[in-house]
């Protein structure tokens, strides 16, 4: 149900884009999000890599849902090569209602594509709802983390049926919620970019530069109680 505002090949839309981020001095981190199923062809994605590169985003977010793993590990190995010339790194992030449903998954699949530009994104939701933790990211090649996604969430997991509704529109601000991002941000890579990924129905009715408020100042104070207790442990 998400608005798609077509960008790719609106040479007026992307100018102006580019004239808002250098106004407001905000970087892109990833576009996305390219779902591979049984049919996906890499080669298609290459004007949205350019499209990309040129506003300066850095990553791709992939998600595997086919379920053939062979398939999904050929197919992020071409996106990585079709994706290096634009200087994307295509982070596969791994979501329990989907076929690379777990991080362990997904530790295979980058492996087995063996590209330089190959990642595995963390959602601290899809973590907790898979059955990770924390101690599991500990063991992946620290050069695959370049960025994570953190957010909130009531103690009690979903029914495995209502984890996409869950992840779609029942999220938490980060500090509102049972994940242990504390234990999270301590076992990824020091200093790497974090994204929020938060949607909320209870907030939806909100103009979307109110939610950013909310959004921004939970974070802010969950980042500033994290430091702290980063400087006593």
């Amino acid at each position: 149900t998400d608005r798609i505002v077509p960008v790719i090949g609106d040479d007026p839309l992307i100018r102006r884009i580019e004239n808002r981020l250098r106004d407001v001095g905000i970087d892109i981190l990833d576009i996305e999000a390219i779902w591979l199923g049984p049919d996906s062809d890499a080669a298609s994605y290459v004007p949205a890599f350019e499209t990309g590169a040129r506003l300066g985003a850095k990553h791709v977010l992939v998600v595997g849902n086919d379920p053939d793993e062979a398939r999904v590990t050929d197919n992020v190995a071409r996106l990585c090569t079709l994706a290096a010339p634009f200087g994307l790194k295509v982070m596969l992030e791994f979501i329990p209602y989907c076929q690379t449903g777990t991080v362990e998954a997904a530790h295979r699949i980058v492996s087995r594509a063996a590209q330089p530009n190959a990642g595995v994104l963390v959602d601290a939701l899809h973590l907790s709802r898979s059955g990770g933790s924390p101690a599991d990211i500990r063991r992946l090649d620290a050069e695959w983390l370049s960025y994570c996604q953190i957010c909130d969430a009531r103690p009690v997991r979903p029914p495995q049926n209502e984890l996409r509704a869950e992840a779609r529109a029942g999220r938490l601000y980060p500090g509102e919620g049972a994940l242990p991002l504390t234990e999270l941000l301590d076992a990824l890579p020091a200093a790497i970019p974090v994204g929020v990924e938060a949607p909320c129905a209870k907030y939806a009715s909100l103009p979307p530069l109110e939610r950013g408020r909310l959004c921004g100042a939970a974070t802010r104070a969950f980042l500033e109680r994290y430091v702290r207790g980063s400087a006593a442990r």
